[in-house]
């Protein structure tokens, strides 16, 4: 039983260390090298969209809680009835 099991378990290793190595093999040819390029880019393009979305969703947030509008200048408020309201800065 013991000498079965080591030889299974030497088998088992060589097979990984042989496909781990091809991996290796492949990932370093020219074209392997440009297709790892072209993921990462990718995934920085993906990371950076995000970021953007949840910039802009966040901004807006803080714009709606501080009460300004797009533009910059204070936004009417809304009253607990759901009208609107000119603040003091609207009123000039």
């Amino acid at each position: 039983m013991s000498r079965t099991l080591w030889f299974a378990a030497g088998a088992a290793s060589s097979l990984y260390a042989m496909v781990k190595a091809r991996r290796a093999k492949e990932a370093l040819t020219p074209d392997g090298l440009r297709d790892r390029l072209a993921g990462l880019t990718l995934g920085l393009h993906l990371v950076s969209d995000e970021v953007r979305s949840e910039m802009a969703v966040k901004e807006n947030e803080l714009r709606h809680r501080v009460g300004l509008g797009l533009d910059g200048r204070q936004a009417p408020a809304l009253e607990a009835g759901g009208t609107l309201e000119m603040t003091r800065e609207g009123n000039h």
